[in-house]
């Protein structure tokens, strides 16, 4: 069992930067995957970018480039550096673990982008 909260979303001109976060309540070392996931309004889930135990990562084609995630495994925390936002990128930004015992998701944080 695991609880993921999600926090650092808000509003923002197209152009600037956002960093989420996500904290855990157990070590991120326990866990085979970290990801960010997001939906728009209307819109399917979609994956944006994932790590992994190896510290590999990987990234949705619409997001590469310009998104970074990272983990601070003293924090139990995911970091998703989100640069050069588009209105597009506009959407709930959800937290996924991925663990032996199955998927776990946070609450997610509104990220709104204007033009």
């Amino acid at each position: 069992q695991v609880q993921l909260v999600e926090s650092g979303g808000g509003s923002v001109q197209a152009g600037g930067s956002l960093t989420p976060s996500c904290a855990a309540s157990r070590s991120i070392l326990d866990m085979y995957t970290m990801g960010w996931y997001r939906q728009a309004t209307g819109d399917q889930r979609e994956r944006v970018a994932s790590i992994n135990l190896g510290c590999i990562t990987d990234y949705a084609d619409s997001v590469t480039g310009r998104f970074t995630i990272s983990r601070d495994e003293s924090k139990n925390t995911v970091y998703l550096q989100m640069n050069n936002l588009k209105t597009t990128d506009t959407a709930v930004y959800y937290c996924k673990s991925a663990t032996g015992y199955g998927p776990y998701w946070g609450q997610g944080t509104q990220v709104t982008v204007s033009s």
